[in-house]
C-alpha cells in the first residue's frame, strides 16, 4: 500500500504574514474580507452554531492606520485530506483564474488532480458538512497526461504568452521533448490561509511524490513522478514603474509582491522565469494603486527542492 503521511490537525490563528507595511495593509484588507465571508456563511447555514464552533472569530479590524497591527484571530481546524471527487466544484473555484480569462478544460484539469489521489493534498475544515476546499496542491506530469485535451491547452497558452526570446526555446524543451520529466506543480488557496500550513503542505507532497516512486504499481508510474523539473504558473503584483529608476531614494516599495510567500523562494530559485499580463485585474484598492497584478512562469530544477523546502521552513518558522 502507498504510504501517505500522517493527517495534519491544528487549531491556527489566520494572521498575515508579512514584510513591509504596504503588504501588512494588503494581508489586512484580505482577513477582513475572510471574516466577513465566514460571518455570513455563518448565518446562512442551517447548522449555525456547529458552523461558529468550527471558525472562532475574535477581535476586530481596523483600516484607519497602516501602521496599526492587525489584532483579530481567526481558528479554524483544518486537515489535509486526499483529493475525491466531492472536491471538484470547491478546487475548481480555485484554479477559476488558473490561465487568466482562458477559455479551456479547466473541468477536465480539475478532473486530473482528483484522479491522482496518490500524490495531491486538498486542506479543509475538519467535519465541515459543507466539504469546502480551502487549498489544493499537487503535481501532474505533463508527459504522462499529454493527451489530455486541458494539458494540451495549456501547452499551447504557455508559449502564446512568453514573448521573452531567450526563454522561449527552454519553454518549449519543457513541454515538448523533457515534458515526461516535468512536474506541472499547482498549488492554490483561499486568501490568507494560514503560512504556518505551508511547509507540512509543501513537505507532504514531496513526500508523496518520492514515495511514489517506489510504490506505484507499475514502473512506469513509477518514472512518471521522477521529475527532473517542476514548472510553477502563478501571479503576484508587480509596481508599475518597476522598470524605471526609482523617483526618489526613500521609495521604499517593493517591485514584487507575492500573493504567496512560497512564490518568492520558487523566483530565487528558479532556473528561469518570465512574466505575462494578465488581462483579468482585480479591482484596485489604496494599497495597490501602484501595482498591477501580473501572471509569472517559473521552472524550478527538481534538485533544488530541498533548499526549496528549508526555505520555507525558515520563512514561516522565523515570520
Amino acid at each position: 500500500m502507498p504510504r501517505k503521511p500522517a493527517r495534519h490537525h491544528r487549531l491556527l490563528p489566520v494572521r498575515p504574514l508579512t514584510f513591509s507595511p504596504f503588504a501588512r495593509s494588503v494581508a489586512r484588507v484580505a482577513t477582513a474580507y475572510l471574516v466577513k465571508h465566514y460571518m455570513h456563511n455563518a448565518v446562512q447555514q442551517s447548522a449555525g452554531d456547529e458552523f461558529k464552533e468550527k471558525l472562532k472569530i475574535i477581535g476586530r479590524h481596523s483600516e484607519s492606520s497602516e501602521d496599526e497591527e492587525f489584532d483579530g484571530v481567526v481558528q479554524a481546524d483544518f486537515a489535509f485530506f486526499d483529493p475525491k471527487p466531492d472536491d471538484f466544484h470547491g478546487v475548481k473555484t480555485l484554479l477559476q483564474s488558473y490561465l487568466d480569462n482562458k477559455q479551456w478544460d479547466l473541468s477536465g484539469f480539475v478532473d486530473l488532480i482528483l484522479g491522482q489521489t496518490t500524490v495531491g493534498t486538498v486542506v479543509k475544515l475538519e467535519d465541515d458538512e459543507d466539504n469546502g476546499v480551502f487549498s489544493i496542491i499537487t503535481a501532474l506530469n505533463l508527459g504522462r497526461y499529454k493527451d489530455h485535451k486541458c494539458i494540451t491547452e495549456l501547452k499551447e497558452f504557455l508559449p502564446n504568452i512568453c514573448h521573452e526570446k531567450d526563454k522561449i526555446g527552454n519553454l518549449r524543451s519543457l513541454l515538448g521533448d523533457e515534458a515526461q520529466k516535468v512536474g506541472l506543480l499547482v498549488s492554490q488557496c483561499v486568501v490568507n490561509l494560514p503560512p504556518e500550513l505551508l511547509p507540512p503542505l509543501y513537505d507532504a507532497l514531496f513526500d508523496e511524490i518520492s514515495w511514489a516512486t517506489e510504490d506505484e504499481p507499475t514502473e512506469e508510474l513509477r518514472n512518471s513522478f521522477r521529475f527532473k523539473f517542476y514548472l510553477v504558473v502563478s501571479k503576484f503584483y508587480k509596481q508599475k514603474n518597476a522598470n524605471q529608476k526609482r523617483s526618489s531614494s526613500t521609495d521604499k516599495d517593493e517591485a514584487f509582491v507575492y500573493i504567496k510567500p512560497e512564490d518568492e523562494i520558487l523566483h530565487k530559485l528558479s532556473m528561469w522565469s518570465f512574466l505575462f499580463p494578465l488581462q483579468t485585474q482585480q479591482v484596485a484598492t489604496h494599497e495597490l494603486k501602484n501595482y498591477q497584478l501580473t501572471g509569472i512562469v517559473m521552472a524550478v530544477k527538481a534538485e533544488d527542492i530541498s533548499s526549496f523546502r528549508q526555505q520555507l521552513h525558515a520563512l514561516i518558522n522565523g515570520s
